[in-house]
């Protein structure tokens, strides 16, 4: 585990790619958009994926973004951009999910699990490498990455398709991300349609399932994020710690409610080229 603290006056040189990511030898890249990942009541789930042309398996990222669970979209600030991720040499997939304004927690992160079950199901199709899937989410996109690292399925039960693939996957990147639903101000967006709403949310809080088989997490917060308070991402870090579970920590003081930036891209392959090499 590594812990950086970034000076105020740190400024980012951004060196892409790194050593494991490849940049297509021909230069092509596919991108698409709005494909159908999943169907749930015969509603499509919606992703947009780019990918560089390849005759070797290429490791793959699912991007879901943040909101709160009841905003956001596929191709906002807290996402990736796929082409620019296909152009490091990896299958690169940004998601929508129903959002609790449509349909309450947990949907939105059935869908991220939906997701994953897909880049699993279409491996050979698009020439994927399944021992490097990697996620990366944002603020409440980050909830649910990690929630996928720390509890997988759990006790919900598979929907949007592809039950039957597997849900494995290397390690997630969270940023700016939420992980004790409880403690923090809009937690109780996180409501189901019946049952215990604090027991729900204690149930999806990632810091109550650290294990030592937690995938390994990049984490990514700053101190003056004043939407997830600092303290909820040292929460995690001290679960992490307590279980053995492999992590980085990425310490900030000043660069508030952390987006996909270019600080956070730079960590990001380095922690995918890490990964890798395991």
């Amino acid at each position: 585990m590594s812990v950086v603290r970034m000076p105020a006056t740190f400024w980012v040189v951004l060196m892409l790619p790194v050593a494991v990511l490849a940049a297509p030898a021909n230069g092509k890249i596919i991108e698409k958009q709005d494909v159908v990942y999943g169907r749930v009541h015969g509603a499509g789930l919606l992703a947009d994926i780019a990918y560089p042309e390849s005759d070797k398996p290429i490791p793959a990222i699912i991007s879901v973004h943040g909101g709160r669970w009841r905003g956001g979209h596929k191709r906002d600030r807290s996402t990736i951009v796929v082409k620019q991720w296909a152009g490091f040499g990896m299958f690169a997939m940004s998601i929508d999910y129903r959002l609790v304004g449509c349909t309450p927690a947990p949907a939105c992160y059935q869908d991220v699990q939906c997701a994953i079950r897909f880049v699993h199901t279409f491996a050979k199709t698009f020439n994927i490498d399944t021992k490097r899937i990697f996620l990366i989410g944002q603020s409440a996109g980050g909830h649910m990455v990690s929630l996928a690292a720390t509890f997988g399925d759990g006790t919900f039960p598979r929907t949007g398709g592809w039950e039957k693939s597997s849900n494995d996957f290397r390690a997630a990147i969270s940023v700016a991300a939420n992980y004790e639903l409880t403690t923090l101000s809009w937690g109780n967006i996180w409501t189901p349609v019946q049952g215990d709403a604090i027991a729900a949310r204690k149930l999806a809080s990632p810091v109550n399932h650290v294990t030592g088989k937690t995938k390994p997490l990049l984490i990514l917060h700053s101190d003056n994020d004043r939407s997830v308070p600092i303290a909820n991402a040292l929460l995690m870090i001290d679960a992490l710690k307590k279980a053995k579970t492999p992590h980085t920590f990425h310490r900030y003081p000043d660069k508030g409610h952390m987006g996909i930036t270019s600080e956070v891209i730079k960590r990001s392959l380095e922690f995918i080229e890490q990964q890798s090499k395991r």
